[in-house]
């Protein structure tokens, strides 16, 4: 996990884990209220950080599945062309053959 990408979430999370120890310590002066609070906003922002790195590591999974698919469709049809191939290749000799038995 590179901390840069996650750092302006982390950065929001601190910003409201304060501003809401600031409001709720301005507008009761009861340091459980504000302690409370603030583990709450911590959990939350903690739930967006752990949101983001799932979904950032989805896309990854699906990213690497479709470079999976990719390829594998592209053997496919590389083996299709040269089944095709061998076949009209096949089909030329016979009816070679064919026309050749038929002008003797």
């Amino acid at each position: 996990m590179d901390i840069r990408e996650y750092l302006l979430d982390i950065l929001l999370t601190v910003v409201m884990i304060v501003s809401t120890l600031i409001l709720i310590n301005r507008f009761w002066q009861d340091l459980t209220i504000a302690v409370a609070a603030s583990l709450m906003m911590l959990s939350l922002g903690g739930l967006f950080l752990s949101l983001q790195v799932k979904v950032r590591h989805l896309e990854r999974s699906i990213v690497i599945r479709e470079r999976i698919l990719r390829n594998n469709l592209e053997e496919t049809s590389t083996r299709m062309a040269e089944k095709y191939d061998m076949a009209i290749t096949h089909l030329d000799e016979l009816v070679g053959d064919y026309s050749k038995r038929m002008y003797r």
